[in-house]
């Protein structure tokens, strides 16, 4: 399984909206994000919990094989109950379904590597990754999650969220990661217009992206499709890559349309 990026799952400032009834969930989400095994010590800074009440919540999520023990450090791990969730997904979710045959096809025709991306708690996470032949270092990969504000797959998620959450998101992001917040958002604007994001090098040195997003109904947003290739590749046929790309992620939006 791939591992995600090791980060909070909630800032401090956001711990507090947390109900009480969903911080179990809390800690499981961020132990799983984490991608390795971690302390009930740093599970306790990075949910704001205390240490009592993080313990009483592991009790249940260990008894139902959600989390497990690490067996040397006695670190806390995604449990045996966790892969069979990510296997039924993978298997038998109507979005993986429908995307799967896009995904492939857009990699095929266009010769370089193709993912489908999704917002979630303030991450953007890669749900599929299908890697091209050609040579790519990207830091995508199924299952990880990446910067919910950099990048061409966040970007085009981050244009059709909600103002509110778009202002949120702003917010929490450090000043290194959104140097300019106005012109981001000019730069969000221009993407809802045009339904496609570019990006070159904010995520890997020397990789271009794609993103266009991916509704079911008018506007409800489900994912984006992305594509990534070397810049060296990518410069040549920019305008090829982007139809491509927009084009694979109309035919899955029509895919996931509702029966009428």
């Amino acid at each position: 399984m791939s591992h995600f990026a090791s980060s909070p799952l909630l800032s401090a400032s956001d711990t507090v909206s947390v109900p009480t009834n969903e911080r179990v969930l809390q800690v499981l989400a961020c132990i799983a994000r984490h991608g390795q095994a971690i302390s009930a010590k740093d599970l306790a800074v990075q949910t704001q919990l205390p240490l009592s009440t993080l313990y009483r919540h592991l009790v249940p999520l260990k008894k139902w094989g959600w989390v497990q023990e690490h067996a040397q450090t006695g670190a806390y791990e995604p449990g045996p109950l966790a892969l069979q969730l990510a296997w039924g997904f993978d298997h038998h979710s109507y979005l993986m379904a429908k995307a799967r045959p896009e995904i492939e096809q857009l990699m095929a025709r266009s010769g370089e590597s193709v993912g489908l991306m999704v917002y979630l708690n303030g991450q953007v996470i890669c749900l599929d990754m299908q890697d091209s032949k050609q040579a790519l270092r990207c830091s995508f990969s199924k299952g990880r999650a990446n910067s919910s504000v950099r990048g061409a797959s966040a970007k085009a998620l981050l244009a059709f969220l909600p103002a509110p959450l778009q202002r949120s998101l702003l917010a929490a992001q450090g000043a290194d990661d959104v140097p300019d917040a106005d012109n981001l958002l000019q730069q969000l604007n221009t993407i809802r217009q045009q339904r496609y994001a570019v990006s070159e090098n904010e995520i890997d040195q020397g990789v271009w992206g794609v993103s266009a997003p991916v509704f079911s109904g008018k506007t409800l947003l489900e994912a984006t499709l992305s594509l990534m290739a070397p810049v060296s590749r990518a410069h040549p046929r920019q305008a090829e890559l982007i139809q491509m790309t927009l084009a694979a992620a109309d035919r899955l939006s029509k895919h996931l349309q509702p029966a009428t």
